[in-house]
């Protein structure tokens, strides 16, 4: 099966004038990828790292310098209109939906420019109102929507033509808890019932960890990572972290194979004990800490993302 998107030594160069002078900023750096149908692939990086310039040019607004790129099987810019009816974009940020009009109305217009058949654009929308509980503000226009109500409609709005490739650009930005657990509870139904491939830019770590099954991280323009989650956090060294409450106060859990001591709480009730996954186990450091101590609780907390980017970003630099 032809990948969703295939990208092939892919750059882009911006003339930038810093007074008199010219220079030459790279924002995409020879980027080579390949996505598969239906994965949920996390494009994550910093701050100008060049995330927002590469879905530019997938989705051909943008014109590379050099280099191939493919999405959908299609090219971005000679295709572009083509590729409109395969591809859904939500951009946190901005909006696709006619500000003074009702809901319903915006998604009557975006189903004529998809050219959708009405029996099939009103089964589309009555799916789609029901699974993002819309009903209760389609008549409402959007400009008196909640953010949540109107990033939930942003999203219906993009996947209203059921487009092979959805790239949502920070669409849970701004959303209070509930929100993004709505949004994101969705997204995998989505998936999980159609198939889509997804593309996500975020810098919610949250988003990243409950929606991709793989990760891309960018910086300066070239592609520093490749692969899953827990690879990711292997990469950087970052460690895991076993926290245990004692049954009575005990002196810190120091000297114990393949941990490093964090510290304690509470005179030694609860301690913190870093260790690498990779050269050893939970029920080893457990065996370990029950010679020294009664253990009444245990949890074990995995490395944070946006600490396992940082650590990346600094050992390329």
């Amino acid at each position: 099966m032809d990948p969703i998107i295939e990208t092939g030594g892919l750059t882009r160069e911006f003339r930038v004038r810093s007074g008199v002078r010219r220079h030459t900023v790279l924002a995409v750096d020879d980027l080579s990828v390949r996505v598969e149908p239906g994965e949920a692939v996390g494009y994550i990086g910093a701050n100008g790292a060049g995330k927002s310039t590469t879905i530019k040019m997938l989705t051909g607004i943008m014109v590379p310098t050099r280099g191939s790129v493919t999405t959908c099987g299609l090219r971005p810019v000679q295709d572009r209109r083509r590729l409109a009816r395969q591809v859904g974009v939500v951009f946190g940020q901005r909006s696709q939906l006619w500000w003074d009009l009702p809901v319903r109305e915006s998604f009557r217009i975006l189903a004529a420019i998809h050219s959708l058949p009405s029996t099939a654009a009103r089964e589309r929308t009555d799916e789609l109102v029901e699974r993002l509980e819309m009903a209760d503000f389609l008549a409402t226009p959007v400009r008196q929507l909640s953010l949540g109500q109107r990033m939930r409609a942003e999203v219906a709005a993009a996947l209203l033509h059921s487009p092979r490739l959805v790239i949502l650009d920070e669409p849970t930005i701004g959303l209070d808890v509930l929100s993004k657990q709505r949004l994101r509870e969705f997204l995998v139904a989505e998936r999980r019932a159609h198939g889509t491939t997804l593309l996500l830019t975020t810098h919610d770590m949250g988003d990243v960890e409950r929606l991709c099954d793989r990760i891309l991280v960018i910086d300066r323009g070239r592609l520093a990572y490749d692969g899953d989650l827990p690879g990711l956090s292997r990469t950087a060294g970052a460690q895991r972290v076993l926290v245990v409450d004692l049954a009575e106060p005990t002196a810190d859990l120091v000297a114990i194979a393949g941990t490093t001591h964090l510290g304690s709480e509470g005179h030694g009730l609860r301690q913190r004990l870093s260790f690498d996954a990779e050269s050893t186990t939970v029920p080893r450091l457990l065996a370990s800490v029950a010679e020294r101590a009664e253990v009444l609780d245990l949890t074990v907390e995995e490395p944070d993302i946006e600490d396992v980017v940082r650590r990346i970003y600094a050992a390329r630099r």
